[in-house]
């Protein structure tokens, strides 16, 4: 299935029925008086969060959805049938904006999470509500009221705990095909990842998390080169990220450290609180090096790092337990902090 994070489209909820205007009509029954019927109220448009999509392909080719038209009234103080609703399926970690205004209305972050996004409109009011003592035979009666419509903007950004950085080549997924059951596609040259790409890493048997691949940048990505621009919302909602960076590169002209730096730059452009984030260092394919050491050390005095550093090698795991056990020690702190804060009582200042 094609992978598919963004989509625009546009909802309406259904119209209100109309009431109407009748009067009661039998044989011995000559004053019988009104009895129109309200109009049904129109279907509301509502949206979940489904675990088990992961695309929003389906919005990318169908843009437009209506919600049922409420039922008309009738006579014999027979009311209309509301609108059926429409609930729209999309993935977990899906926002959903408004595209006229830009403001963000809901942020879908939950497995079973469900709002209304559209209102159906009330259904109108039929003759037997105008009848008086004074005005006995009324032709009075309402419209329903129009349904909401929007135009909205849905874009996905997939929840993950660690994200990967690095250029094209750099051995990301290799590293998340070596510690996870993920199996993105792995080649000798650049630009084999298109998509952003989930893996599970399970430490052990009850302890886990999950680590997130996006296309790798270039120089210049946060104008619009290459691919991994247009997939850096998925490492939003992170809360760590491992840049890999590549000792050995293939052609000897290419420097490292220029690279990492140019890597951390289309960054710092890109989203700040993106840039803010909790990154460490991750300096792989030590295995292709004579004295690994000696080249980590020199790396990380040239580039001038001063936080955690990891030298592995995806290809043959060295290194990648370890690695993976910090992670998960960090994640745990941080939820640990997550839940220590929620539980915390707000304190209101008058």
């Amino acid at each position: 299935m094609k992978f598919i994070d963004e989509a625009t489209i546009k909802v309406y909820a259904g119209d209100g029925g109309n009431g109407v205007a009748t009067f009661r009509r039998e044989k011995y029954e000559p004053m019988g008086g009104p009895n129109g019927g309200d109009g049904g109220k129109g279907g509301s448009v509502f949206v979940i969060a489904d675990r088990n999509i992961n695309t929003l392909v389906d919005y990318r080719y169908t843009r437009m959805f209506k919600a049922e038209r409420g039922e008309n009234g009738s006579g014999a103080d027979c009311y209309g049938k509301g609108g059926d609703d429409m609930v729209l399926r999309v993935p977990v970690g899906t926002t959903i904006s408004d595209k006229a205004t830009g403001q963000l209305m809901v942020d879908l972050n939950t497995d079973g999470y469900k709002v209304m996004i559209a209102k159906g409109g009330n259904g109108g009011l039929g003759n037997i509500h105008f009848k008086t003592s004074t005005n006995r035979a009324p032709r009075q009666c309402t419209k329903g009221e129009p349904g909401e419509a929007y135009e909205l903007y849905l874009e996905l950004k997939v929840l993950a705990d660690v994200g990967l950085l690095g250029m094209p080549n750099a051995g990301k997924s290799t590293f998340i095909r070596s510690v996870s059951a993920a199996k993105p596609k792995v080649a000798d040259y650049p630009f084999t990842t298109l998509h952003p790409n989930l893996g599970v890493v399970r430490v052990d048997a009850n302890r886990s998390f999950v680590i997130a691949d996006v296309p790798g940048l270039i120089e210049g990505a946060a104008e619009g080169a290459g691919l991994g621009h247009q997939f850096l919302r998925h490492l939003q909602r992170t809360s760590l990220l491992l840049h890999l960076v590549d000792l050995a590169p293939f052609d000897e002209a290419i420097d490292p450290v220029q690279e990492a730096k140019a890597i951390v730059n289309e960054l710092k452009k890109y989203d700040q609180s993106l840039f803010d984030k909790p990154r460490w260092l991750v300096l792989n394919k030590i295995d292709m090096l004579e004295d690994s050491a000696q080249k980590v050390a020199d790396f990380v005095t040239a580039y001038g790092w001063q936080g955690p550093v990891f030298a592995i090698s995806a290809i043959s795991g060295g290194g990648c337990k370890e690695l993976t056990y910090a992670i998960m020690d960090h994640i745990e702190q941080v939820r640990a902090q997550r839940e220590l804060e929620a539980s915390q009582p707000t304190v209101h200042i008058d």
